[in-house]
C-alpha cells in the first residue's frame, strides 16, 4: 500500500472519532507543550547569565588575597593581605600578554549631596578600569593618570548612586561628600545592571585609587586586582604568566601554595550557569514524562481501535491485504496521532513561553533545534507505543475477524 493511501485511510479513520483523538492527543501536547515551556525558560535564563557576565568585562582576569591562616586554620579565600599596589604595578610592568591593569581598592560609606544622601561602594580604580570592564560613560569623562598622580578628589558615579542623589538630572559638575571628604563629579556611567550573583553593579562610585587609598580606605594592601587579555585565547596562558609573576613578586619558595587566586570570566560564568543548567534538564525530564503517559494512551486507544475494527481488518485482508499492509496503516494513524499532538503542542508551548516571559519579565529562549528534537520525540513515541497494537492487527487471522461480532 502507497503511502499517500495510508496516510488518506488514517486521516479518515482519525476524524472519525474527532472527540477520542483529540483526548488521545493530550498527553502529548501538554508534555510537548511543557518540555518547550521549561527549555526555552532555561534557555533564556542561561543567555541571560551570559549577558550578565560579558557585561563584567573584556577578556578579564580577577586576581584577589588568597586564604589567611590562624593557628593552622583556614580563614577562607581572600582574607589575606597579600596583594599591594605594587602587585598591580609588577603586573603591568612584566606582563606580556595583558592589555590593561588596574589595582581596585573597596570601601563603603555614605555619601551626600544632591537631593540626599546613599551609602555605596566607593572603588579607587586606575584609568585603565573602563577598558577591563567595558564600561563606557553616559555622560562626563573618565579621569585622567594626572588625576591619579595627583590625588585629585574626582568621582564617577554609577546609574544607581546618580538616580538617588540627583533624580531627574545630570550631576556632572555636582559637588558630593564621601564621609568627610569633598568629591566633585566628573562622570555618570552608563547603566550595566546585575551580576549573575544578584549584586547591582551601577550602585557604586569610582574614583582614582590613589585618593581611596589615602583619604577613604586607609589600608595598604588592596582586595582585587582586575586585568584584561588581549583575545580570549590568551586568557588561560595569561592566567599562568600572572601566577608566576606574582610569586616571584613575594618570594614564595617552590613548595609554598599561592597566596593568591586568579579566576576568569569563564570560571565566573560555568558556576552561575551550572544551577540554571541542572534545573533545566530537570526539568525538562519531569515534563517528558507526560509524553510517556501521552504515549500509553495512544497505545490503549489504539488497542480498543483494533478491537472495534476487527471486521474491517478481516475484510481487508480477504480482499488481499497482506499484514505488513495492516501493520503499516494503524503504525502510521499512531505516528499521525503524536505528531499532530506535538505540533499542536509546540505552538501551545510557544504562546506559554511567550506568556510567562511576558508577565514575568523572563528572559525566553526557544531554539529550532529544540523544536525538532521535541517533535521527534513525540513522532517515535507514536512509533513505540503504536507498534504493538499495530502488531496486533497485523496478526488477526481474516476468517476469524469477519466472524467477529
Amino acid at each position: 500500500m502507497k503511502a499517500r493511501v495510508l496516510t488518506k485511510v488514517a486521516a479518515q479513520s482519525i476524524l472519525k472519532n474527532k472527540m477520542r483523538t483529540l483526548l488521545t492527543m493530550l498527553g502529548v501536547i501538554i508534555g510537548v507543550g511543557a518540555v518547550i515551556v521549561m527549555v526555552a525558560i532555561g534557555q533564556g535564563a542561561k543567555r541571560r547569565i551570559a549577558e550578565q557576565v560579558a557585561s563584567l568585562g573584556t577578556n578579564m582576569i580577577v586576581v584577589t588575597p588568597g586564604a589567611m591562616r590562624l593557628s593552622g586554620v583556614s580563614q577562607g579565600g581572600a582574607t589575606s593581605n597579600a596583594l599591594t599596589l605594587e602587585d598591580a604595578a609588577v603586573l603591568e610592568r612584566e606582563s606580556t600578554l595583558l592589555s590593561a591593569v588596574s589595582p581596585v581598592v573597596v570601601t563603603r560609606g555614605q555619601v551626600i549631596g544632591g537631593q540626599g544622601n546613599w551609602r555605596t561602594s566607593i572603588q579607587g580604580v586606575s584609568t585603565s578600569y573602563p577598558l577591563i570592564r567595558n564600561w563606557t560613560l553616559e555622560s562626563g569623562t573618565f579621569f585622567s593618570t594626572v588625576d591619579l598622580r595627583s590625588m585629585r578628589k574626582s568621582a564617577i558615579l554609577g546609574k544607581t548612586v546618580a538616580f538617588n542623589l540627583f533624580p531627574g538630572e545630570d550631576p556632572v559638575g555636582q559637588p558630593i561628600q564621601i564621609r568627610s571628604v569633598p568629591f566633585q563629579i566628573v562622570g555618570v556611567l552608563n547603566r550595566k545592571g546585575q551580576t549573575p550573583e544578584g549584586i547591582d553593579q551601577d550602585d557604586v562610585i569610582l574614583a582614582p585609587y590613589t585618593t581611596v587609598q589615602t583619604r577613604l580606605s586607609g589600608r595598604s594592601w588592596i582586595p582585587q586586582i582586575l586585568a584584561s587579555t588581549y583575545s580570549p585565547q590568551d586568557i588561560p596562558e595569561a592566567q599562568e604568566e600572572v601566577r608566576l609573576i606574582l610569586r616571584e613578586a613575594h618570594e614564595l619558595p617552590s613548595y609554598a601554595d599561592d597566596d593568591f587566586a586568579i579566576r576568569n570570566q569563564g570560571d565566573i560564568a560555568d558556576a552561575a550557569a551550572s544551577t540554571t543548567e541542572v534545573m533545566t534538564l530537570l526539568l525538562s525530564a519531569i515534563a517528558s514524562i507526560s509524553l510517556l503517559v501521552g504515549g500509553i494512551g495512544i497505545m490503549n486507544i489504539m488497542l480498543v481501535s483494533v478491537t472495534e475494527r476487527t471486521r474491517e481488518i478481516g475484510l481487508r485482508m480477504a480482499i488481499g491485504a497482506r499484514g505488513s499492509d495492516v501493520l503499516k496503516q494503524f503504525l502510521v494513524e499512531s505516528v499521525v496521532v503524536s505528531t499532530l499532538g506535538g505540533l499542536i503542542g509546540v505552538a501551545l508551548g510557544y504562546g506559554c513561553a511567550l506568556l510567562v516571559g511576558r508577565i514575568a519579565g523572563w528572559s525566553i529562549a526557544i531554539s529550532p533545534s529544540t523544536t525538532l528534537l521535541t517533535l521527534g520525540f513525540a513522532g517515535a513515541v507514536g512509533v513505540f507505543f503504536g507498534l504493538y497494537p499495530a502488531r496486533q492487527a497485523a496478526a488477526l487471522n481474516p476468517i476469524e475477524a469477519l466472524r467477529y461480532e
